[in-house]
């Protein structure tokens, strides 16, 4: 497992739909070492905070393995590292065996697993095609974000090791399963309320909607 690209990008306005727009989606690799903080690396930045970045999505992971899937989606588009806004492209990582509440350490840099990414229609921006919002979700390959838990350096070629599997085994596959079923599913529904590092919005936006 390894970082193929880190990627940043500061945010930038754009035109869409007659309108202007501020977005941090267009990530961009960069050379070297990168400072990573509690709220992002450094270079980077979110537009939108009530949405977007904050401690518990300081950091976005997408699989490398993906992009075969969506060049081939998109009838040949090239797809550059950083297209789906991630800051971090990742090899041999994948949302069914990455669990929320597993810890990585990926250079000097210490994170703990929060959530997928959901996409909001600035995806639809970085593609010039909204009608990719429901098929990233529906795909099943959202990527994940990471909360820090220890700062320091990253960079490409850096091996990304998982240094704690959480017991409750609820991967990001699972986390999305229950998201867009109209049902929950008890048992896994109760093992991530559990988990420690699940964001509170998203335990109230659980114990809310099934009513637990």
């Amino acid at each position: 497992m390894q970082v193929i690209s880190v990627n940043v990008g500061l945010p930038r306005q754009v035109e869409w739909r007659g309108r202007q727009v501020l977005t941090g989606i267009f990530k961009a690799p960069v050379a070297g070492r990168v400072a990573v903080r509690p709220l992002n690396l450094d270079g980077d930045g979110q537009a939108d905070l009530s949405v977007h970045g904050g401690v518990d999505k300081a950091v976005y992971a997408y699989p490398a393995e993906h992009y075969d899937y969506w060049q081939h989606e998109r009838n040949g588009q090239v797809l550059t590292w950083g297209m789906f806004g991630e800051n971090l492209t990742t090899s041999g990582l994948s949302e069914a065996d990455v669990h929320v509440g597993d810890r990585f350490r990926i250079g000097t840099v210490e994170v703990v697993v929060t959530q997928p990414r959901l996409p909001c229609y600035k995806l639809g921006i970085r593609f010039a095609d909204p009608g990719i919002i429901g098929k990233f979700l529906a795909s099943g390959r959202t990527g994940f974000y990471f909360a820090v838990e220890k700062a320091g350096e990253v960079g490409t070629g850096d091996a990304v090791e998982r240094v704690y599997t959480d017991e409750r085994q609820v991967s990001i596959a699972d986390f999305v399963r229950l998201y867009a079923k109209g049902e929950s599913e008890a048992h896994l529904l109760e093992r991530l309320l559990q988990i420690e590092a699940l964001p509170e919005s998203w335990r109230e936006y659980f114990a809310r909607r099934f009513s637990v």
